[in-house]
């Protein structure tokens, strides 16, 4: 357990891992909808639409660099750890970086 020396440091601590934990249900969430998605799309329930595809893998590549950002600053540097964890595709880690807006 770590030892803060300034009580405000637990306060920090806390919003940290409350911020961590929304980040991988976020990552949780949009890997989620991106295979339903394709489950649907491939159990013909669903006309597939690669501009509905492509909107869910960059939220999903959103989500994953943010979750993968947040386990660097606790030292945690194996992406490709959570990568197997989530089950993220291939084509969300070729896309992995921050949502682009305004374009």
């Amino acid at each position: 357990m770590p030892r803060f020396e300034n009580p405000i440091e637990y306060l920090f601590a806390g919003e940290a891992a409350v911020s961590f934990g929304f980040a991988g249900r976020k990552l949780q969430k949009t890997i989620q909808a991106l295979s339903e998605y394709d489950a649907d799309v491939m159990a013909n329930r669903r006309k597939r639409d690669e501009s509905v595809r492509q909107s869910l893998v960059m939220d999903a590549a959103d989500a994953f660099w943010s979750y993968v950002v947040q386990r660097e600053q606790f030292g945690l540097l194996d992406s490709e750890y959570i990568a197997a964890e989530y089950a993220v595709p291939q084509d969300v880690k070729l896309a992995m970086g921050p949502k682009l807006t305004g374009q």
